[in-house]
């Protein structure tokens, strides 16, 4: 194959249908043995939470397109009415396995634990009690019906929201005589009146109303005594007659809608980015249906007043078997009480002690580079270089760019702290990260309100480098420490997201980074990195050069290979130089998480790339650019995916990781996670599946940790033997003392 064949649409696999793939890997999770139960379940929760996202996003965009008849077709030839009827086509299976999951393995798995989800109908005499009162007591208050009728419009159903949808008729058995006043000249007189009941022949007129389960309350509500739960809508659903008096409930269904929740801003045309986000925030809570979600024995009538209504397609309406929303299963694990062996066991991360609080860890950074792997060694070491970097009296300024942080986050904490007490402090908020843009709205205000200057993001780009630059007055000058990640600066999600940084004062770094600033806060145009490189159009241009580097490695007969970690491959130009490079000899080695457009059963390819994929505890989220021809070996850290919106329409990071002990180290990363026989799947044409081996089992992720505790317990053994040493010294110390002063007005010699 020449490289124009190499673009043929049969050599790509489409990016939404790999997607839905991927969480195809993350739900066998929910039935491998070798996960404990209530992990199991959680990443069963995960799956739907996954697909939640993907629809108010991915698959609003496509019906977009597709309304707007855009017959463009993507790198497999798909236009997006075709994308739109094949990822129906594949979700709709996808449900049915979800599940068939949850009644055929987990359901019965945890009633094997002692641990229920119970119909209303299974509960004893006692627990009937208990969610009688607490539907009295806690829900009937706050429930608030809503007809839909003539005089009462239907009403916004909240994307997202659990809703009960009721359909009922007046139940003229309830009505009862009485009194009405009439007014006779001037006396009035009492009459009784019964109301004439509906003729027989006429048919009773069908209504609908619909409640929205409050949020407030969880969605599994703990019975007394064990581990048993009843769901909430299944409680509000039992007892909604009391809502609705003078009316027959006929039936009653839980359903959910799913909105277009894409976030779409005419930036071109926004003087005030931050207005603009607000008002987009605001605007695409009411975004059209893009899925209705209703129980499978739900009433046909309720189902098409609720299509009728919501303006939603047939095809697009998801009956299943089980509750509405699995999500809850998330929740699980924390209101179950003991039971500790049915989840992972617990850890601790590492935390080098030159990077606590009570170390200098500038000094730390001075003394060489430190090489950061999360959530295996502590974040809290990042934290720890903010908040030293805000108190120390030697800091001139701290620059950082964050894209998501949590929702108490301790550096925002930090940043305002520096700005108070007179730094510098330069912070670029990307209030356009999805689903975190009120979350970075409140804190951009937040930070303005400290006094930090604050940037919120790019007209046309996202920021999405993961980067801190502290400037600091040393006794020998001016230096920059940085911090560069392929992760979020979030406390919250570093202990469940893998990752990896660098912490480093190189001096060429250092000025780069101090340019990337200025492009980011100013008019700079750097045209020249030393070392960084950055996209728009940098990154991409750098891998392009490291893959022909290694062609014509290859091309001289000499061993070459390229490796690469990521969470998505979607690019379709670099994809195809990577097959450019296989077909030359080149061989490639890929761990990618999550989507996969590239195929790699190709005959020109001669079987020289391989595929992996880890799904396992923790989410992999590290980007390793790793490549070793002629004896030769370079390793790039990077906050950037193979796809094309991290390489043209965001900005973002690469950096090469230098000194001997860091480099082998990420070197040693990538082939500890290579070697991963457990949680990998390989990529069979445009499968993944688990290759039997017999190779001794070897789960990455649980070896990581294994080192982790190792490094703990050699810090343990450590600090006892400084103790044992301490006391002991100061046990002769003592003694010493008490020889000279016993031994005061002695001859010398004694």
């Amino acid at each position: 194959m020449n490289e124009e064949e190499f673009y043929q649409p049969q050599n790509y696999v489409n990016r939404e249908l790999s997607w839905i793939d991927f969480n195809g890997r993350v739900l066998e999770e929910a039935t491998a043995p070798e996960n404990p139960l209530l992990e199991r379940a959680n990443f069963l929760g995960i799956t739907q939470s996954n697909v939640d996202e993907f629809f108010m996003v991915r698959v609003a965009s496509l019906h977009k397109l597709s309304a707007f008849n855009v017959t463009t077709t993507d790198a497999s030839g798909m236009t997006p009415k075709e994308q739109l009827t094949a990822v129906n086509d594949k979700e709709h299976q996808m449900v049915e396995k979800r599940y068939r999951i949850y009644n055929d393995h987990l359901l019965p798995e945890l009633g094997r634990a002692a641990i229920y989800i119970k119909h209303v109908l299974d509960l004893d005499d006692k627990q009937y009690d208990f969610i009688s009162r607490y539907f009295a007591d806690e829900l009937m208050p706050v429930l608030t019906p809503m007809a839909d009728d003539s005089s009462r419009p239907f009403p916004f159903i909240a994307n997202n929201s659990l809703n009960v949808a009721v359909k009922l008729i007046r139940d003229h058995s309830q009505d009862e005589a009485r009194p009405r006043k009439v007014r006779e000249g001037d006396q009035e007189v009492a009459e009784r009146e019964q109301e004439p009941h509906a003729s027989k022949e006429a048919k009773p007129t069908t209504k609908f109303a619909t409640i929205r389960v409050p949020e407030i309350y969880p969605r599994l509500i703990k019975l007394p005594n064990g581990n048993a739960f009843v769901l909430i809508d299944d409680i509000i659903k039992e007892f909604i007659a009391k809502l609705f008096p003078g009316y027959q409930v006929l039936s009653t269904g839980t359903y959910r809608v799913m909105r277009d929740m894409d976030l779409d801003v005419a930036e071109e045309d926004t003087s005030d980015l931050l207005r603009a986000v607000q008002h987009q925030l605001r605007e695409r809570e009411h975004g059209s249906v893009m899925r209705l979600e209703i129980e499978e024995d739900f009433d046909p009538w309720l189902e098409k007043h609720l299509i009728d209504r919501l303006k939603v397609d047939e095809k697009w309406v998801y009956r299943v078997n089980g509750p509405v929303d699995l999500t809850f299963l998330k929740k699980l694990s924390g209101l179950v009480e003991g039971h500790a062996d049915l989840r992972y066991p617990k850890y601790q991360s590492y935390q080098d002690p030159a990077l606590t609080m009570d170390s200098d860890i500038f000094a730390a950074i001075r003394e060489r580079d430190r090489l950061l792997q999360h959530p295996y060694d502590d974040f809290q070491s990042v934290v720890n270089f903010i908040h030293q970097a805000a108190e120390d009296p030697k800091t001139l300024a701290i620059k950082m760019t964050l894209y998501r942080v949590s929702g108490n986050s301790p550096i925002i904490k930090y940043l305002g702290q520096a700005a108070q007490q007179g730094k510098q402090v330069t912070v670029l908020v990307e209030v356009k990260a999805r689903f975190d843009e009120q979350n970075n709205v409140r804190w951009a205000r937040r930070l303005e309100q400290m006094g930090c200057h604050v940037i919120y993001g790019l007209v046309g780009l996202k920021t999405h480098c993961k980067v801190a630059l502290v400037i600091r007055r040393d006794d020998d000058g001016i230096r920059r420490y940085m911090h560069l990640g392929t992760g979020n600066y979030n406390d919250v999600t570093a202990h469940f997201y893998t990752d990896m940084g660098l912490l480093t004062c190189d001096y060429e770094l250092g000025e780069d980074l101090t340019n990337l600033f200025n492009s980011l806060s100013g008019f700079a145009r750097t045209k020249y990195f030393h070392k960084l490189h950055t996209s728009p159009d940098g990154i991409r241009d750098f891998i392009n050069d490291k893959i022909d580097q290694q062609i014509e490695i290859a091309k001289r007969g000499n061993p070459a290979q390229i490796s690469m970690k990521m969470n998505s491959l979607s690019d379709m130009q670099i994809i195809a130089h990577l097959y450019e490079a296989a077909a030359a000899g080149v061989k490639i080695r890929l761990l990618i998480r999550g989507i996969t457009c590239l195929r790699n059963d190709l005959p020109a390819l001669h079987g020289n790339i391989t595929v992996h994929s880890i799904v396992g505890r923790f989410l992999e989220h590290s980007r390793i650019y790793y490549f070793s021809g002629d004896g030769h070996e370079e390793i790039y850290l990077a906050s950037a995916d193979m796809m094309t919106r991290n390489l043209n329409r965001r900005v973002e990071e690469l950096y090469p990781v230098t000194e001997d002990d860091t480099k082998a180290r990420a070197i040693q990363i990538f082939e500890d996670m290579w070697k991963d026989n457990v949680k990998t799947r390989v990529l069979k044409g445009t499968r993944y599946e688990k290759v039997a081996t017999e190779e001794p089992r070897f789960d990455s992720q649980a070896h990581f940790v294994a080192l982790a505790e190792e490094e703990n317990a050699n810090l343990h053994r450590e600090e006892k033997n400084h103790k044992r040493l301490s006391n002991v010294f100061e046990t002769l110390t003592r003694h010493v003392s008490n020889l000279h002063l016993n031994g005061q007005g002695k001859d010398d010699e004694e």
